[in-house]
C-alpha cells in the first residue's frame, strides 16, 4: 500500500502519529521558505508542511511540483498552529510535517481550471477531458450520489423478493417507440442485431416462465435527439414486471420506494406529503400537459362557452367545435402593478417561437374589464367571465383560441414561463401526481395516421370489446404515467396478455396478424402457454436522479455522458472504421454526390 489514510480521514484523534498519504497537488502555497501543500484525493484534503529545517532534500522536491502531480508522503500529524485552523476543511485540526516525499507521476498543465466554477468551462471541453473534469467535488459527487442511489435502489427491491433478472443486450429489431441502435452480424451476413429500448419482451417471457416479480436496473438504447432530459444514445431505467397482482399492488410497490428513496437522498419535500391523482383529460385541459407542475395554481380555465356567445365571427367560428378547438385562460393576480406593456408585448414575442400567432390578454381595472375586445360581448356575458375567472383588480388573463392540441401546447409552456419569471416555484418541493386513462391511440401530427400513443403491449379498458368502438381516439388504456415536477419519470400498465387482443391492437393501426407474428414471434408463440395475468412499470431513473439533485441538465448525472451533439468527444465516439472491419461485415459505404 502506498498509503495508510486518505487524505480525509485524518483528524485530531492521529496527532503525532506516522502516517503515509497519496494523492493530487490541489494547490500548493509558499511562505516565507516553508511550502504547504494541500493534497487531494477522492476523499478530502489534507496540508502537508515542507520546511527546509525538518527535512532540506524534500523541501527542495516539493519546490518543483505543480498542480496535478501525484506524489507520496511520509512523516508526523500535527496539530496546526492556533489561528490557522480552516473550519471548511474536515481535517481543519491537523496538518502533516514531511520528512519524505516520492514523485508518482508528473502532470501537464490542465485544459481548464480544476475548482467549482464549472459552468464557466464549455461543456465539450469538460467532457473531452472528463477523467480531469471527474477531479472537480461537484462531479464526483454526482458519481458517488448515483453509485449510493442505484445500491440502495437495487437493495430495496431485492429485499422485496423481486429477483434481479439480467436481460440481453443483442436482440431483435422491434417497432416500439423510437428508432432502434442496429448492430450488423459477423455470422450472419446482411442480418442485424438491434440494442433494446427497452428489456419490453424478455421480462413478459419471463412472467410466462414463473418469474412473477422482476427488476432490472436496465439499460436501455434509443437512436433519439438528446435533450436536456433525456441523454443520448443511451439511458437507464428501474424495469420491473409483476404476476398475479392488481392496481393497488403497482401503485404501492412504486409510492412507498417513492417516499423511501426521498427521505433518504433528497431534502426536497413532497409536496403535501402526498402523490396526487387525475387523469389524462384532466391534466391537459386544466394544465395543457400531461405532465402538470403541482407547486404553483394558475390553472387553465375553460372560456369557450362564453366566447360562443360573442359576435366576433374568429371566436364564433372556433368555438362552434367544441371537439376539435378550445378557447383558453390564464389569470395572473395582480399583474398589472408588475409589469410594464413593454413586457407584455415581450411575451408575445415568447409564444411566437413556439409557433404562436398572436396573444391575447385583458385586465380588470377599477373601473371594470378593459381590452378591445368588449364590444363583441353583452354585459352579462363579461359579467360571467369576470366570475368565471375570480377576477379582481390588476388582474390580467391571458387567452388563446384553435385547436385544441396547439392551445394546450402554447398555455403550457406559457404557464411554466410565467412561473418562472415570477419566481413561482418552490424548488425544495416535489409535487408527484399519477396520470391515469391514457389514450391507446393518437393521430401522427405529420402523417395524420392512427398510432399507439404510448406502449404498444398495454391493456385497452374494456380489453378486447374496446376495438368495438368506430372512433380509435376514444379508447383508453390501462395506462398510468408518474410525473414529477413537469417531468415524466415512470410509466406503467397492465399488460395485454391475451393474444387475440394484441394482435387485434396492431390491426386497428393497420398491422396484419402476420406481422405481429414476424416482430413478435416469441411473444405470440410464448401467449399459447397461458401467461399470467401481468403488469408493469419502468422508471426514468436519471431523470429522476437529475430532479433530486437540481440538475439543469441529464447529463451531469453521468460518469462519462454523451455531448448534446450525441458525441462522446473524450473517446471520439462515433468514429469512422476500417475498410477490412467493414468488409468482414458484408458492408460497403457509397457517398452521395
Amino acid at each position: 500500500m502506498l498509503r495508510t489514510h486518505t487524505c480525509g480521514e485524518i483528524t485530531k484523534k492521529d496527532i503525532w502519529k506516522k502516517v503515509e498519504l497519496s494523492g493530487w497537488v490541489s494547490n500548493r502555497r509558499d511562505h516565507w521558505g516553508i511550502i504547504f501543500i494541500d493534497l487531494r484525493d477522492r476523499y478530502w484534503l489534507t496540508q502537508v508542511v515542507f520546511d527546509p529545517e525538518n527535512d532540506k532534500k524534500s523541501h527542495a522536491l516539493a519546490d518543483s511540483f505543480r498542480s496535478e502531480y501525484v506524489i507520496q508522503i511520509k512523516w508526523l500529524v500535527r496539530p496546526r498552529p492556533d489561528g490557522q485552523n480552516n473550519p471548511n476543511l474536515l481535517t481543519w485540526e491537523i496538518e502533516i510535517i514531511t520528512n519524505e516525499v516520492i514523485l508518482l507521476s508528473k502532470s501537464k498543465t490542465p485544459p481548464f481550471e480544476i475548482n467549482e466554477h464549472h459552468n464557466k468551462t464549455n461543456e465539450e471541453v469538460r467532457y473531452k477531458y472528463r477523467y480531469i473534469d471527474l477531479r472537480r467535488k461537484y462531479a464526483l459527487d454526482n458519481v458517488i450520489y448515483r453509485s449510493n442511489f442505484l445500491n440502495f435502489t437495487r437493495n430495496w427491491f431485492l429485499d422485496r423478493d423481486f429477483l434481479d433478472v439480467q436481460t440481453p443486450i443483442f436482440t431483435s429489431s422491434s417497432p416500439e417507440w423510437a428508432r432502434d441502435f442496429l448492430i450488423p452480424s459477423r455470422l450472419h451476413q446482411w442480418k442485424f442485431y438491434a440494442l433494446p429500448q427497452a428489456p419490453q419482451q424478455y421480462k413478459q417471457l419471463l412472467m410466462v416462465w414463473w418469474i412473477d416479480k422482476y427488476f432490472q436496473i436496465a439499460p436501455c438504447f434509443r437512436d433519439e435527439d438528446p435533450r436536456a432530459d433525456r441523454h443520448a444514445c443511451e439511458f437507464y431505467q428501474i424495469d420491473c414486471e409483476m404476476s398475479f397482482v392488481e392496481q393497488k399492488d403497482v401503485f404501492d410497490v412504486v409510492e412507498k420506494y417513492i417516499f423511501d428513496v426521498v427521505s433518504k437522498y433528497s431534502d426536497k419535500k413532497i409536496l403535501e406529503n402526498k402523490i396526487f391523482s387525475m387523469t389524462h383529460a384532466e391534466a391537459t385541459e386544466k394544465y395543457g400537459s400531461d405532465k402538470p407542475d403541482l407547486r404553483y395554481d394558475m390553472k387553465l380555465i375553460d372560456v369557450i362557452d362564453i366566447f360562443e356567445r360573442s359576435t366576433n365571427e374568429i371566436f364564433l367560428g372556433i368555438a362552434k367545435d367544441k371537439e376539435k378547438n378550445r378557447i383558453k385562460a390564464i389569470k395572473v393576480t395582480n399583474w398589472d402593478n408588475i409589469f410594464s406593456k413593454t413586457q407584455m408585448k415581450n411575451f408575445e414575442k415568447y409564444v411566437r417561437q413556439f409557433g404562436a400567432k398572436w396573444l391575447w390578454y385583458f385586465q380588470m381595472k377599477e373601473d371594470g374589464l378593459k381590452w378591445p375586445l368588449n364590444k363583441f360581448f353583452s354585459e352579462e356575458d363579461l359579467s360571467e367571465l369576470i366570475k368565471l375567472i375570480k377576477l379582481e383588480i390588476w388582474d390580467v388573463v391571458f387567452f388563446w383560441a384553435w385547436e385544441k392540441r396547439l392551445v394546450c401546447d402554447y398555455m403550457w409552456r406559457f404557464r411554466v414561463h410565467l412561473a418562472d419569471i415570477m419566481n413561482l416555484v418552490n424548488k425544495d418541493e416535489l409535487s408527484f401526481c399519477w396520470i391515469t386513462d391514457f389514450p391507446m391511440f393518437e393521430e401522427n401530427e405529420i402523417t395524420w395516421k392512427i398510432d399507439f400513443w404510448h406502449n404498444p403491449f398495454s391493456m385497452p379498458k374494456w380489453w378486447i370489446k374496446a376495438f368495438d368502438k368506430e372512433d380509435l381516439l376514444e379508447i383508453e388504456s390501462v395506462q398510468y404515467d408518474l410525473t414529477c415536477n413537469w417531468y415524466e419519470i415512470l410509466s406503467w400498465s397492465i399488460r395485454n396478455h391475451d393474444v387475440e387482443a394484441l394482435v387485434k391492437a396492431f390491426e386497428m393501426i393497420g398491422r396484419t396478424k402476420e406481422e405481429v407474428k414476424e416482430k413478435f414471434w416469441a411473444m405470440y408463440r410464448a401467449f399459447q402457454y397461458w401467461p399470467p395475468p401481468h403488469w408493469w412499470f419502468a422508471m426514468w431513473i436519471d431523470r429522476f436522479m437529475m430532479i433530486l439533485k437540481n440538475e439543469q441538465n441529464i447529463r451531469e448525472i453521468y460518469a462519462f455522458p454523451k455531448s448534446w451533439k450525441a458525441q462522446d468527444v473524450m473517446m471520439s465516439s462515433p468514429s469512422v472504421v476500417d475498410d477490412e472491419q467493414l468488409n468482414k461485415l458484408g458492408i460497403k459505404i457509397i457517398e452521395e454526390e
